[in-house]
This record gives structure tokens, C-alpha cells and sequence, in this order.
């Protein structure tokens, strides 16, 4: 197996990590194990940062060393949904006062409306290029899942503290809600656009098919008309 494949694969595998390091069964929910303090959410948003990146490393490496195989095409888009679709369903469960489901079933079932277009696409023979607000919304995305999960611990996050008290506060909640929220108006936005530009292809392509047959047919017509002159007319 060639190595944007095995990212690939990593990608998958963190799937069922990042739901047993946000379980109750995670060692950071039990003190004999010295684990407390909001371990548990800056263990799990790094494994999904680290994941995330992974999506668009495996696609550079394959087509830098010419490694794309029908493999690796298959397995792309199910990591990139499973890893979506896992993060907010947990997240549902996690930090609901930051993730409602009715924004976890927006966000999913867009994947769900891409992934069905991009079927239709590749059967028809085109494809659709990702747009730069697709490209936005992983962005939002990485941001939106890491921050509800550090959310669930903290509200607001001091970093350098001085010995008066000072320091740079970060606030996370009001970082989670807003990313979320963004998230799922940039998700519905880019869902409308991907729409657009497949309509725009498979109308265009249904133009060329029509007009393929009509020509086909001008031909046999044209033809049976040469064959038999006498039944004209």
C-alpha cells in the first residue's frame, strides 16, 4: 500500500479514536489514571486537527509521486465523511448546548446532497471542481469542531497568565458558537453552489445527448431515404 493511501487510511482509523477519547471510558473521566483538568478535549481536538490535515496531505503526496489509485479514490471522500459525520453526531452528544442535532443534520446532510451529486457527475462523465467556499467551509469546519470540544471544558481560556492576574483570554465558547454557526451557513451556501454547478454540467450535458440523437436519427433518416427513394413522397 503506497503512503497517501496509508494517510488515508490513518484518517479513517481516527474515526473510532476520537469517539473513545470523548467516552466516558476514556482514562481522562477517571483520576486514579492522573488524567483531569480538560485533557480529555485537548487530546481529542488534536487528534481531529491532526486528522483534518491529513485530507488535503494525501491528495498532495498522491498526485506529487503519481500515486492516485481507484483505492485511494474510493477511500478519500468516506474518510472525509465519515470523519464529519462522526464529529457531529458526537458533538450532538458531547455539547449540545453548542451543537443542536437540527445543526448536525444540516451539516451532514450536506455531505450526504455532495456526496449523491458527485455519483450522478462521475456516471454522466463530468466532474465538479471544489469551489474556494468549500474550501472555506473545512476550514470553518476544523475550526468550529475543535473549539465545541474544548467548549465542553472551558469557556474562556487564559493564555499567558501574569503573576497580577493579566493575560490573554481567549474566549472559547464565543469562538465554538460562532464557528458552528458559520459553519452550517457556509455549509448551506456551498451545498447551494455545488447545486448550481452541477445543474449548470448535467443540463449542458443533457443538451449534448438530445442533440447527439437528433442528429443520429437525421442520419438513419437521411439513410432509409437513400435506400428506398420510391417510398418518398
Amino acid at each position: 500500500m503506497n503512503l497517501p493511501n496509508s494517510i488515508t487510511i490513518s484518517r479513517i482509523a481516527s474515526v473510532p479514536l476520537l469517539m473513545w477519547i470523548l467516552s466516558p471510558a476514556f482514562p481522562a473521566n477517571h483520576a486514579v489514571h492522573g488524567l483531569a483538568g480538560g485533557e480529555q478535549e485537548l487530546i481529542a481536538s488534536g487528534v481531529f486537527i491532526l486528522a483534518s490535515i491529513t485530507d488535503g496531505l494525501d491528495g498532495y503526496l498522491a498526485r506529487r509521486r503519481k500515486q492516485i489509485t481507484t483505492l485511494g479514490m474510493l477511500l478519500d471522500p468516506l474518510a472525509d465523511k465519515l470523519m464529519i459525520t462522526a464529529a457531529y453526531i458526537i458533538l450532538v452528544a458531547y455539547t449540545p448546548r453548542i451543537v443542536p442535532p437540527w445543526i448536525a443534520v444540516i451539516i451532514i446532510g450536506r455531505e450526504f446532497l455532495v456526496s449523491g451529486l458527485r455519483s450522478i457527475a462521475a456516471s454522466e462523465g463530468f466532474t465538479i471542481d471544489a469551489s474556494e467556499i468549500g474550501k472555506l467551509k473545512t476550514v470553518i469546519q476544523i475550526v468550529s469542531v475543535a473549539s465545541a470540544i474544548l467548549a465542553h471544558h472551558w469557556d474562556y481560556w487564559l493564555w499567558f497568565p501574569t503573576k497580577h492576574g493579566g493575560g490573554f483570554i481567549v474566549a472559547v465558547h464565543m469562538i465554538a458558537m460562532w464557528a458552528i454557526y458559520w459553519m452550517t451557513i457556509v455549509s448551506i451556501i456551498s451545498a447551494a453552489d455545488y447545486f448550481v454547478g452541477f445543474w449548470n454540467k448535467i443540463d449542458h450535458v443533457s443538451e449534448r445527448a438530445r442533440t447527439r440523437r437528433s442528429s443520429v436519427l437525421s442520419r438513419r433518416k437521411d439513410k432509409r431515404a437513400a435506400e428506398h427513394p420510391s417510398r418518398i413522397g
